[in-house]
């Protein structure tokens, strides 16, 4: 069986998530990476969309949980991502999503809290 990558990089939302009310009150913006490997079977030998991953498709996926119900943790919203990219597309055999919080309310200088999580498990 031959497989592939597909990744979305640096998707931008603007969401409520964390544990602080101040968070879900004013809100962030997360960033968001899914890498997705992907069982070729006919996809790139007919060079046909309905065999692989439609990039606008995932991207909305990603969109509407992170901009959906709040999430305490970012890692319990990176394995929300993960499993609802597997279980969209069939042809999806893992997903690995990173969420990156740049304005993690953390006392000290930082360039961004990040999570990933890999659905199934590697």
């Amino acid at each position: 069986m031959a497989v592939y990558d597909i990744t979305l990089k640096n998707c931008a939302f603007f969401a409520r998530h964390g544990v602080f009310n101040e968070e879900e009150v004013l809100g962030q913006r997360f960033f968001v990476d899914a890498f997705l490997t992907v069982d070729a079977r006919d996809a790139l030998e007919h060079d046909n969309l309905e065999f692989t991953v439609d990039y606008g498709t995932a991207f909305k996926v990603i969109e509407q949980i992170v901009t959906g119900k709040r999430r305490y943790l970012i890692e319990a919203l990176a394995l929300e991502v993960a499993k609802a990219l597997v279980k969209e597309f069939d042809t999806v055999l893992s997903a690995r999503v990173t969420i990156r919080k740049p304005h993690a309310p953390v006392q000290g200088v930082l360039d961004t809290v990040e999570v990933s999580i890999a659905y199934p498990q590697d």
